[in-house]
């Protein structure tokens, strides 16, 4: 049995006597005693969903999703749909797909979806490359996916933004059955004004001349659109996507497999919403949610004072700084941040109404 498959026999099995946050030390003692790259034999991204569909959004784009059920075959008492971030796909979730599926208190039902011009669904044109579409798109796959039930939305880096907007488009939504959210290594605003060393860039042509022009204000951005293009060595790629000296370098070919799907010309178009994202005032949307924030310390696309800032809106929230990870902390410390999830979850469970939780009967 692996790691993570003790780490869910305890947490499941034995009624939580360890929570996720608790059970995580024993993780990390566990894979100290493994190989020095842990990761060597692990099926990166090629997890096999359960069930696989098309959504059409309200233009006709199709998204690409997938569903994961509940390991053991229970039955399902919260549904989690994760939303990723920008130019990634959703095998960036890859650890927390794998790991949640396994959870038992409660037991989950996995949904995740691409963004449009991202991974296997439909390209976006210029005019729907806009943070305001996509979360047009998550309405449309939780319409479709998750018509009834309490739900926890997971958003990682741009997938953060997208929940933030759809809060502020669907207020409803966060009252009656968006129970949880978590956002990782992810902002409210302010993006364009920080992010990697502008000397950095000066260590490589651009890909275009557009995208060298957009450079000035938000290197992070250009930089992952330049990653995408194979335009960076690997040892760039890592240090953009990562925080840690030592991380895995299977870790690393992973990211460079999600950054080689999604076409560059579309990407670029992202980066004009991404820089005028501003949505500090739809934060006040997920009062009735139980929120968490999770970033990492050595993030130079997002750094922490981001996480700060949306958790100093969201007093309530629960803020978790991982220490030395990037902007793909997921990745990088995804015991620790699944572990997170998991109390996340447990938390919803405990506060959803006697209905709620006995939703999926009623199918």
């Amino acid at each position: 049995m692996t790691p993570s498959r003790r780490l869910w026999a305890i947490v499941g099995g034995v009624g939580a006597v360890a929570t996720g946050t608790a059970a995580a030390a024993l993780v990390a003692a566990q894979q100290r005693r493994h190989s020095e790259d842990p990761y060597v034999d692990e099926q990166l991204g090629e997890l096999k969903p359960d069930r696989t569909s098309t959504v059409a959004a309200e233009d006709g784009t199709p998204l690409s999703v997938e569903e994961i059920d509940p390991e053991d075959g229970g039955t399902p008492e919260l549904t989690v749909v994760g939303v990723h971030g920008f130019a990634l796909s959703r095998r960036s979730w890859h650890f927390q797909r794998r790991d949640l599926a396994t959870l038992r208190l409660p037991r989950v039902r996995q949904v995740y979806y691409d963004h449009r011009g991202h991974g296997l669904s439909g390209q976006a044109s210029a005019e729907t490359s806009t943070i305001e579409q996509l979360a047009h798109d998550l309405d449309s796959v939780l319409r479709a996916m998750v018509p009834e039930g309490p739900i926890v939305l997971i958003g990682h880096s741009m997938g953060g933004m997208v929940i933030m907007e759809l809060a502020a488009e669907h207020p409803e939504l966060f009252e009656d059955r968006v129970l949880g959210v978590a956002f990782i290594a992810t902002a409210a605003g302010e993006i364009g004004s920080r992010g990697l060393p502008r000397p950095l860039l000066s260590k490589y042509n651009p890909l275009t001349r557009g995208v060298g022009n957009l450079a000035g204000w938000q290197p992070g951005l250009v930089e992952f659109v330049r990653a995408a293009g194979g335009q960076l060595t690997r040892q760039a790629v890592r240090r953009l996507a990562f925080g840690s000296r030592d991380v895995s370098p299977r870790l690393v070919d992973f990211m460079l497999q999600m950054l080689d799907l999604t076409p560059v010309r579309g990407l670029v178009n992202f980066i004009d919403t991404l820089g005028s994202h501003n949505r500090y005032a739809a934060l006040a949307g997920l009062k009735h949610a139980e929120v968490l924030v999770i970033g990492g310390d050595s993030d130079r696309f997002t750094p922490f004072a981001h996480a700060e800032r949306i958790a100093a809106e969201l007093p309530e929230a629960e803020l978790v700084r991982v220490r030395g990870a990037g902007h793909m902390v997921l990745l990088e410390q995804p015991e620790l941040v699944t572990s997170h999830l998991i109390d996340l979850l447990q938390r919803c469970f405990g506060s959803a109404a006697p209905n709620q939780r006995n939703w999926w009967w009623k199918r």
